[in-house]
C-alpha cells in the first residue's frame, strides 16, 4: 500500500500523537472536510456503474433476488450519500469554527 492510498492516509491520521495546537486540528478537519466533499460523487459513480450493468443485463444474484438486492443497494447508497453530505456540512462548520481559534501561551 503506498503512502498516498486513502486507507494509509486515514491510518496515519488516526495514529497522530503529536498534535498540540489548534492549527493541527484545523488542518485535520479541513482535510477531512475535503475528503468528505468527494464522497457523494464517488457514491454516484458506484450507483451509475451498477445501474449501467443492470441495464445491460450483466447482473445476477446468488440468491435469485436481484430486484430486492438492487433495491437494498440503491437504498443504502442513497442513505450513504445523504450521510456524506451531512458529514461534509458538519466538518465545514467545525473547520470554520476552528479558524479563529489560537493557542494561548
Amino acid at each position: 500500500m503506498t503512502d498516498k492510498m486513502p486507507a494509509k492516509l486515514a491510518d496515519t491520521a488516526a495514529r497522530q500523537a503529536d498534535w498540540e495546537y489548534p492549527g493541527d486540528a484545523y488542518s485535520v478537519v479541513g482535510n477531512l472536510s475535503q475528503m468528505a466533499m468527494t464522497l457523494p460523487q464517488a457514491i454516484d459513480q458506484v450507483r451509475s456503474l451498477v445501474e449501467f450493468l443492470n441495464a445491460h443485463d450483466n447482473l445476477r444474484s446468488d440468491r435469485g433476488t436481484l430486484d430486492d438486492d438492487l433495491a437494498e443497494t440503491f437504498g443504502g447508497l442513497d442513505d450513504a450519500k445523504a450521510a456524506a453530505e451531512a458529514l461534509y456540512a458538519a466538518l465545514n462548520r467545525a473547520h470554520s469554527g476552528l479558524g479563529p481559534i489560537a493557542y494561548r501561551d
